[in-house]
């Protein structure tokens, strides 16, 4: 068999296995770690271990946040909300202009 034959042929059956590293499997990953062909990660810095929570509130990746447990109002909660805050700005602007009233202009 030819040298090139043999290059490409040896390129082929390898492709698949160093495609596997290329998606990060732990598996893969752990493999070529223990066989020492990838260097061991760095261990974090004391001050970095410190300064991390114990519990953290972090969804790991592909989980769903759980349902919320307050609904959001309906078409007519809004509009009942929207009254109510425009009788209490009406009230708050009366209550303004009679304490405008109440106050005495400078002297001049």
């Amino acid at each position: 068999m030819r040298p090139q034959r043999l290059l490409i042929l040896l390129a082929l059956a390898s492709a698949p296995l160093l495609s596997a590293c290329v998606l990060d499997s732990a598996t893969v990953r752990d493999a070529a770690q223990s066989a020492g062909f990838t260097p061991k990660p760095p261990q974090s810095a004391d001050f970095v271990v410190q300064s991390r929570r114990e519990n953290t509130d972090y969804l790991p990746v592909g989980v769903s946040a759980p349902p919320r447990t307050i609904r959001a109002k309906s078409a007519t909660g809004v509009k009942d909300l929207e009254a109510d805050l425009d009788a209490s700005r009406r009230r708050n602007e009366a209550k303004g202009k009679d304490a405008a009233k109440a106050v005495v202009p400078a002297a001049r």
